[in-house]
């Protein structure tokens, strides 16, 4: 009995040896400190906002020339949605700015429906995606009208394509605008279409300056489309459910302020002692980024301290 409980035993142990888990610590909060020569020297304007909140997401993408995977299969997604509903905005004002008559509610559905039959080949997402402009087209139309009165579009997304380059740092910033109009005056009017809830003007001071740059980028002279410019206005126009428009802070900053501000920031990040903490100043804890897996987000949380790490 005892000679096979000894033989038994021995099977239990290796069964336990198996079966045991070394234990790991969790993974530090990141926060790489590249040299200077690793260090991006070029970033969009929309990539401002990232190196503000997550500058972990900058390093992945510029340093480590990381890109997430596209899927198999494309499904209609939130970044599919957009690209699909900023064609039929540019679609519809560019065939109104040919032909004024057309500014009619008829022709932007008739629009639409053209393009997400081109462009949105799931049924059940068209139909949905086609409701949510019928929704606002009203209300678009009202403000197309208005806008009609003082000003007419000049230049959409691909030749509305600017740049601005810090002499001194070496530093370029390229981006382009959805739509720039000009009023007879010579002043230009900047807008950006969102899908979702556009940014509040506190949030566009402190994080979300795409309109802000832009602005600042053409009284500087860099978007050839309209040369040096003063800059009269610029908003996101919202096209969630409740349509809206939010005007950017330009009276509350002004295109020197907003380069200086610029110019600090990417100053900061050109010194090999910063780094590039992951999720440094997200907007929510449930924002999820392309890269919260490599940084190991959820081995650590917010209230982490970041770990910075020299590399060669």
């Amino acid at each position: 009995w005892k000679a096979m409980q000894q033989r038994g035993g021995y099977w239990l142990n290796q069964v336990r040896a198996l079966e045991a888990v070394e234990r790991t610590a969790p993974a530090p909060r990141p926060s790489p400190r590249p040299p200077r020569a690793a260090r991006p020297r070029k970033l969009s304007v929309t990539e401002i906002k990232t190196l503000i909140r997550d500058p972990y997401a900058v390093y992945a993408k510029h340093s480590l020339k990381l890109r997430p995977i596209n899927p198999l299969v494309q499904s209609p997604d939130a970044p599919v949605r957009g690209i699909v509903l900023h064609r039929i905005m540019e679609d519809f004002v560019k065939l109104v700015a040919r032909d004024p008559a057309r500014l009619t509610r008829d022709t932007l559905m008739q629009v639409a429906a053209e393009v997400l039959e081109e462009e949105a080949p799931w049924p059940a997402a068209r139909a949905m995606w086609l409701a949510r402009i019928d929704r606002i087209a009203d209300w678009f139309i009202a403000r197309e009208s208005q806008r009609a009165g003082f000003s007419s579009p000049v230049a959409f997304e691909q030749g509305a394509r600017g740049s601005y380059t810090f002499a001194d740092l070496g530093f370029t910033l390229s981006g382009f605008a959805d739509r720039i109009d000009q009023t007879d005056d010579g002043d230009v009017l900047i807008y950006d279409y969102k899908t979702g809830t556009p940014p509040g003007k506190k949030e566009q001071r402190l994080f979300d300056k795409q309109l802000l740059i832009e602005a600042a980028m053409v009284e500087r002279g860099g978007f050839p489309e309209v040369g040096v410019a003063h800059v009269a206005h610029a908003a996101f126009i919202g096209l969630g459910s409740k349509p809206v428009e939010v005007p950017a802070p330009l009276e509350e900053e002004n295109p020197q302020e907003v380069l200086a501000g610029l110019h600090a920031l990417l100053s900061r990040y050109l010194d090999e002692g910063q780094g590039f903490t992951a999720r440094r100043m997200v907007q929510t804890d449930a924002f999820a980024g392309n890269f919260d897996q490599l940084a190991r987000f959820g081995e650590w949380d917010g209230t982490s301290p970041a770990k910075p790490e020299d590399l060669e």
